[in-house]
């Protein structure tokens, strides 16, 4: 197959997957559909006992932590919509202008699910907070636009 031939099949299940709304525009179909946020703070007992470790010992939790995200993510790569990944410095916009800020949140996954207990379900002992100092995972359905 041709490199347009794969790139029309490419959008066409784009389209598929997303959808798109009377204007042709695509949209996402968001039944199903969960943001998950994983939060720490940097001021947490467990970021303190992380930061307490030793170079060697910080390293060795590092790629303890690395091996069971990259189990975690095969074992649910069937729920996974968009891997997301970590998060930087936050910006924030108001009336007002542009601000730096800081928040806990440090990375985002999207998935799907049956239902949100069952999106939930997916984070449960996630190494997130079992083996890195991360607090909680929160995960929010991911609702429609109005008028879409």
């Amino acid at each position: 197959m041709s490199i347009c031939g794969r790139s029309v099949r490419l959008v066409e299940e784009a389209e598929r997957l997303l959808g798109r709304n009377q204007n042709r525009e695509v949209i996402m179909n968001t039944t199903g559909t969960y943001l998950a946020v994983f939060l720490g703070s940097k001021t947490s007992p467990r970021r303190a006992a992380w930061d307490a470790l030793s170079e060697g010992e910080r390293r060795a939790k590092e790629q303890e932590g690395i091996a069971a995200w990259k189990a975690w993510v095969e074992k649910h790569h069937a729920a996974i919509l968009a891997m997301g990944g970590p998060l930087g410095k936050t910006k924030k916009v108001t009336q007002r202008g542009i601000d730096d800020v800081s928040n806990e949140m440090g990375a985002f996954t999207v998935v799907r699910a049956e239902s949100h207990e069952a999106a939930a379900k997916l984070f449960e002992k996630h190494p997130h907070f079992t083996i890195f100092p991360g607090d909680s995972v929160e995960i929010m359905p991911v609702l429609s636009i109005p008028g879409t």
